[in-house]
Formats: structure tokens, C-alpha cells, sequence
């Protein structure tokens, strides 16, 4: 009698379906303004924090030698009334902006998290008095705030990122209320507090996580706000005070020297300053973009 020996038919290796974040990662990919807004924030971000190692000049004290010369081999963008090359203040200016900008926007994006999951979540009267407070905030324009207390206080980095973040926080908070009212009937929070799960474990472990892809949009949307701000109020020459600068306040002392003739000191921070907005704009288009194909 023979016996038969059963092999098991040999393994194939099933081709994994892609995963969320690669459909996310390729439909971001696809979107090239995205891409080029991403290129942008790169080089600035190179270009102020990395270029003054290697690009050096002196942004605090005076040359009257070399005050208001064009664009030449010594100083590729010329010089300002000062003697201050601006090249070189393009970087030293673009810090502080940059600074103020990415630190008050994700300032704003934490006080809004935080403010608008405690809304939604709880509910009821916690509720209607947190979100009638952010219908009176949106009432008052941020830059009138801001320039009020610009004029009281004197102007300086950490304070402009405070002020900002606390001027810009309305929004966000609107946006993670509005998810969370939708994530707390959801089955997994419900079983969490069936079990006996605190509110605290709740928000932090499943509903902020849940919702990052509103935060995480929306935190780059702040971030080009809080650029725009920061110029605004410098403009106006309430921003921070000599020898500090930022790309507002560049904008504001070549204005006049504009008018006669000397255009490099107004067209570089209003190029920088356009192009920086717009990729963060731009970023925040292919997230938001990204983050609906993964969610389907």
C-alpha cells in the first residue's frame, strides 16, 4: 500500500495593498503647487537660519561709507540708508519672521486644540459660553488687537509670538470643536467611557489624534496668518524695535527710498514675503487634499 505525502502548495506573497499614508504621501505628491510650496519653505528656512554661517555681515552696527550702493559684486542686493547689507538683512530679518510666524502659529494651534476639544466634548452650557467667547474674539479684528498692544507695550520676539498666538487661536478652536462633536458619539468613545474612562483620556487618546488632520492643515494656514501679522504690524512700525528687524519692518524703511530709485530695498522682503505666504498656503491646500483621500 503506498502512502501519499501532501506538500503544501508553495507560498505566494500576496501584493500588500497601499497603505493610507502612501495614498496620502502620493495624492500630496501629485499636487505640485503643494510640492513647490514645500520646496520654498525649505530653501527660506536654509536661507535664514543656515545662510548667515556662511554669508557674513554686520546687522548691528553702521557703515556711512557704504550707505544706499546698488547691487554689485561686494553687496549682490546693495545696501540700506545705514550701510547695512541687504542681503544679509534679508536673512537676519527673515529669522525673526520666520520665528514669530511658525512659533505663534503653533501656539495658536495648541490654545485652539485645547479650547475647542474641551467645547465640543463636554457639551451644554460649557459649551455655549467657550463658543460665545470665540464669536466675541472673531468680532474684534486681531490686527486692531495686536496693534493696541504693540502701542502699549514695547515690541519684542517672545512677546509678538504670545500676542499672536493669543489673537489667533479663534479660528482653530472653531474647527476642533466641530470634529469633536462629530468624534464623541463614535462607538470607541462611547465603549472608552462604558469602561470607565476619564474625559481627560478620552479627548487626549482618541478625539486630538482623530483629529489631526484638521489640526495639521489648519496649523499651516495659522502659520502664513501669523507671517502676514508680523509684517503688517512692523509696516506700521510697531514690530520689533532697531537693531532687530523682520521683513515687515525692512518693507516699511525702503519705502521711501523706493520712490527714488533704490527698488532693492523693498522688492527682496516683499518677494520674500509674498513667496513665504503662498507656500504655506499652498502646503496646506495638498494636506487638507491628502489627508480626505486617506480618510476615504
Amino acid at each position: 500500500m503506498s502512502s501519499t505525502i501532501l506538500t503544501a502548495p508553495p507560498e505566494v506573497d500576496p501584493i500588500a495593498p497601499p497603505s493610507s499614508r502612501g495614498i496620502a504621501w502620493r495624492r500630496f505628491r501629485r499636487n505640485r503647487l503643494a510640492v513647490v510650496g514645500l520646496g520654498i519653505v525649505v530653501f527660506f528656512v536654509l536661507f535664514c537660519f543656515v545662510g548667515p554661517l556662511i554669508y557674513h555681515t554686520a546687522q548691528t552696527s553702521t557703515n556711512l561709507k557704504a550707505i544706499n550702493l546698488a547691487p554689485s559684486g561686494a553687496h549682490p542686493l546693495g545696501t540700506d540708508a545705514v550701510g547695512h547689507d541687504e542681503l544679509g538683512r534679508l536673512m537676519y530679518g527673515g529669522t525673526v519672521s520666520l520665528t514669530v510666524g511658525i512659533a505663534a502659529g503653533l501656539l495658536a494651534i495648541v490654545i485652539g486644540m485645547v479650547w475647542g476639544s474641551v467645547a465640543g466634548y463636554v457639551g451644554g452650557w460649557v459649551d455655549t459660553v467657550m463658543m460665545r467667547i470665540v464669536d466675541a474674539g472673531i468680532a474684534i479684528p486681531a490686527l486692531f488687537i495686536l496693534l493696541v498692544i504693540s502701542a502699549i507695550s514695547t515690541p519684542h520676539v517672545p512677546g509678538l509670538i504670545v500676542i499672536l498666538g493669543f489673537v489667533s487661536w479663534l479660528v482653530p478652536s472653531r474647527l476642533v470643536r466641530a470634529e469633536t462633536l462629530t468624534l464623541k458619539h463614535r462607538d470607541y468613545i462611547l465603549t472608552l467611557r462604558a469602561f470607565g474612562g476619564g474625559h481627560a483620556r478620552a479627548i487626549g487618546r482618541h478625539i486630538l489624534p482623530n483629529s489631526v488632520s484638521t489640526i495639521v492643515v489648519s496649523a499651516t494656514f495659522q502659520i502664513a496668518d501669523a507671517i502676514l501679522l508680523v509684517a503688517y504690524v512692523s509696516y506700521l512700525g510697531l514690530g520689533v524695535q532697531a537693531p532687530q528687524t523682520d521683513w515687515g519692518g525692512m518693507l516699511s524703511q525702503g519705502l521711501d527710498a523706493a520712490y527714488s530709485g533704490r527698488w532693492w530695498l523693498i522688492v527682496p522682503p516683499g518677494v520674500a514675503i509674498i513667496l513665504v505666504v503662498y507656500a504655506f498656503n499652498a502646503i496646506g491646500d495638498g494636506l487638507r487634499d491628502a489627508f480626505a483621500i486617506r480618510g476615504r
